[in-house]
């Protein structure tokens, strides 16, 4: 249910964005309410308190977003707490998110390394992803995880390439596990 809830008020705010050709200025402002909320855990307790009325709620809104954000993504705001689906706000966002990455060729790239990558490096990896994948840009992050002994683990969406060391060494293990020593 909360797919469906999240693609129908997603999808409705997507073709505002291109009815209006409002693309950028809406994923900006997704993105900054997306922040506002991982960052304030306290601001969705007040919005999904039950003893706090609609009114109330519809007043914190305006109040918070009413000259930030565009009448578009404020009136959305205001209409999923009409409609008791503030607890959906993350997913609807979400949603629309990465619609908008995908209508614009942004894809993004989560690369885990054993040791800290240089930047020439990340370029390297980047413009490889480019050339590989058909995105026009990537957004990268980059982690470390030392218990990769050495290699990459890239993760695009649910696609990912795992070339640490780490991981070829399971897969000699369990090969290894399957020869049946002849007595």
């Amino acid at each position: 249910m909360a797919k469906l809830v999240s693609k129908t008020y997603g999808e409705a705010l997507f073709e505002i964005a291109i009815e209006e050709n409002k693309l950028d200025e809406f994923l900006e402002e997704a993105s900054l309410v997306l922040k506002l909320i991982s960052e304030n855990p306290d601001f969705s307790k007040l919005m999904n308190h039950p003893r706090i009325d609609m009114e109330e709620k519809v007043r914190v809104v305006e109040n918070v977003f009413g000259d930030k954000l565009s009448k578009e993504i404020t009136g959305l705001m205001r209409l999923i707490v009409q409609k008791d689906r503030y607890s959906e706000v993350e997913d609807i966002l979400t949603w629309f998110v990465k619609q908008v990455k995908q209508e614009k060729g942004i894809g993004e790239a989560l690369v885990t390394s054993a040791a800290e990558l240089s930047d020439q490096q990340k370029k390297q990896i980047e413009d490889r992803l480019l050339a590989t994948t058909g995105y026009k840009q990537m957004e990268m992050k980059y982690t470390v995880d030392e218990s990769l002994i050495g290699g990459l683990m890239i993760r695009i969406g649910d696609r990912v390439v795992d070339s640490s060391i780490k991981s070829r060494l399971s897969d000699m293990k369990k090969e290894l596990m399957k020869i049946q020593l002849a007595q």
